[in-house]
């Protein structure tokens, strides 16, 4: 089994715990995610994120195609990390790390992402014509929304 690594980075220009209420809220997943997924959760919230939660999705990647995508996060460590890991869905191997570490003028978010598809050489070939790209393409929508929800951050600012 193959497992694929992606690593994203941005900094925002927004305080440590408005950063954090926004990302472990999952209902704020959808306003990040692109419309062409039309991801809906279809779990009952609570209010709070919380190692061992369990969230159920409706995903539509491909056109006409819906999939049930389960995920459970897996750890938290308040204010800093969390990570969510599936439990049923469209991958063979899914774990997906979020960091925040506090910058001057903002945050620094980082997310990880380990991933293996099923079905051998057509799970590759599937990687290399499509998947990867469309996982590119769901982190840049996510940095292009989180930019006009938060804003820029300078490039000169430092840790």
């Amino acid at each position: 089994m193959k497992i694929h690594r992606l690593f994203f980075r941005q900094r925002l220009p927004v305080d440590p715990d408005s950063c954090w209420t926004f990302f472990s809220d999952p209902a704020n997943l959808r306003e990040i995610t692109p419309p062409s997924l039309d991801l809906r959760v279809t779990s009952t919230l609570l209010p709070r994120m919380h190692a061992g939660m369990i969230i159920c999705y409706r995903i539509r990647p491909l056109a006409g195609m819906a999939l049930t995508w389960v995920t459970e996060i897996t750890q938290v460590r308040e204010p800093f990390f969390f990570v969510d890991e599936q439990r049923f869905g469209p991958y063979r191997f899914w774990h997906h790390q979020h960091h925040f570490r506090p910058v001057t003028g903002g945050v620094e978010m980082d997310d990880e992402v380990h991933y293996a598809l099923p079905l051998g050489w057509l799970g590759a070939a599937a990687n290399q014509l499509l998947v990867r790209r469309r996982l590119e393409h769901i982190f840049s929508y996510r940095r292009e929304i989180l930019c006009r929800r938060f804003g820029v951050m300078p490039q000169n600012i430092g840790p």
